[in-house]
């Protein structure tokens, strides 16, 4: 089944208009709501407003005016008409103002994304451009006007070779790191090299997003039929908090059950990176990796050593 396009738009950069459609390129996981019932007789509830200055009665929809607040309990009001003015026209037009490198796009910019597919009559030039930045390694930066707003937006293209459309948060929308609390430190050698092992040994060079679901809302799903079927739900055990210990331990005990669940798994691939890694931990600390001991000689062994070191 074809998907279908959600709107049209106009790719426009100098001279050049590339009609295109506009399509959803993700879908609801459908989110788990619950309604609010009355406890007495199961009846869904309304959401109504009040006025807590008039003895709290109930404001009818035609009463309400829209109004922004300029300071504490200070407000000016709209009329729609005014509201209407505010709004962008949507022009439809996805301007393109330049290409940058896609590297240099941090993702905590990246919003939500649309596919792009050209409109009849479109074709060629759409695939043009989609070729021409995949060779040029570059993507786009555009303004697209929509539902009374003003986007800015991406557009890339994809291994299939065809084009997406993301929306960007703007600056000012991004907070700055600087205000998360952390604090200065440095980082151990002996402590870096075994944290490079574990992502070593976990790594894979695809991102295959089916390796993954949604447990939580499988699980939830699971208990409401359960209710459905009118049974009880069953309580998930919980979990022990964390404790913090020491950073070395921690780091050598997850490389050793990493270690041991790969050998137990029997792969190739994790046995070499296993073995890659000891002379490393050799070499950064003896602390890392204990010396063993000599293994003891059987005794026919050690009695033809003997005969041998004698001649």
């Amino acid at each position: 089944m074809s998907a279908r396009s959600i709107a049209s738009g106009t790719i426009s950069f100098g001279l050049v208009s590339i009609p295109v459609k506009l399509f959803s390129a993700t879908q609801s996981s459908a989110a788990i709501s619950f309604n609010l019932l009355h406890g007495k007789c199961g009846s869904r509830l309304k959401q109504q407003y009040i006025c807590p200055r008039e003895d709290n009665i109930v404001v009818q929809r035609d009463e309400m005016v829209k109004g922004y607040e300029f300071a504490k309990d200070r407000y000016v009001t709209f009329t729609p008409d005014e509201l209407k003015s505010l709004e962008e026209k949507s022009t439809q037009q996805i301007e393109i103002a330049e290409f940058v490198p896609a590297s240099k796009i941090d993702p905590i910019y990246l919003d939500k994304p649309y596919y792009l597919g050209p409109e009849q009559g479109a074709d060629r030039a759409y695939r043009l451009l989609a070729e021409a930045m995949r060779k040029s390694g570059r993507t786009a930066l555009a303004r697209y006007a929509a539902r009374g707003k003003q986007y800015l937006v991406q557009i890339r293209p994809l291994p299939e070779g065809g084009l997406v459309m993301q929306t960007l948060l703007y600056a000012d929308e991004v907070r700055s790191f600087s205000e998360v609390p952390l604090e200065s430190g440095e980082v151990k050698p002996q402590e870096l090299l075994l944290a490079q092992q574990i992502i070593d040994q976990i790594s894979t060079d695809d991102f295959q997003p089916q390796k993954y679901e949604d447990d939580v809302r499988k699980r939830t799903l699971a208990q409401i039929q359960r209710k459905v079927e009118g049974q009880e739900i069953q309580a998930e055990p919980e979990r022990p908090p964390t404790q913090i210990i020491d950073l070395m331990e921690a780091l050598k005990a997850s490389l050793a059950a990493k270690g041991l669940g790969a050998a137990q798994q029997g792969s190739p691939a994790s046995t070499s990176a296993a073995s890659a890694s000891e002379p490393a931990a050799d070499s950064a600390s003896a602390e890392a990796t204990p010396p063993r001991k000599p293994a003891k000689r059987a005794p026919r062994e050690l009695k033809a050593a003997k005969t041998k070191a004698g001649k």
